[in-house]
């Protein structure tokens, strides 16, 4: 079964690259100096420092590989060759939310990079799918668990 790509803005990726990059650089070696001296404490069986610091290292290793197989398989788009003409990942899409009677400011991105804090919602949620192909001045409906949301198009740009 082939894997499903991880779609990434140039930002996105950039990003992942130099926590990859710190984690293999800095973690790495920060760990492996924590675990060199818990061992020299002596017993390894009740020394929690040690405990930690294994942990603390599986924890790094782990998003090391996330990261390697996010990378892996990453698409990244383009955000100066994004079709303004409709909503794409890699738009920054002035909406407005009729239920709250204001306009949001959403950037639509690849799920590995959602924050909805920052107002980065993903391809994949809810709202990223009824928007995506949407035009200016398209009213959108979304499905969600409280009832229908609707939104108007109101402008797409480059999420620069």
């Amino acid at each position: 079964m082939e894997e499903k790509k991880n779609l990434l803005t140039y930002a996105g990726l950039k990003k992942l690259e130099e926590e990859l990059h710190d984690l293999k650089v800095v973690k790495r070696k920060e760990v492996a100096e924590k675990i060199k001296e818990a061992r020299e404490q002596g017993d390894l069986s009740e020394n929690a420092e040690y405990d930690a610091a294994k942990d603390e290292q599986r924890d790094i290793e782990a998003r090391i590989e996330e990261i390697e197989k996010i990378l892996k398989n990453a698409e990244v788009v383009v955000e100066d060759e994004v079709d303004l003409d409709r909503i794409n990942v890699g738009c920054k899409v002035k909406v407005y939310d009729y239920e709250f009677e204001e306009e949001m400011e959403l950037k639509i991105v690849g799920s590995t990079e959602a924050n909805s804090l920052e107002g980065k919602i993903s391809n994949e949620s809810p709202v990223g799918k009824a928007l995506i192909g949407a035009h200016t001045g398209d009213e959108v409906e979304v499905e969600m668990p409280t009832g229908i949301m609707k939104y108007k198009v109101l402008e797409i740009q480059r999420n620069v």
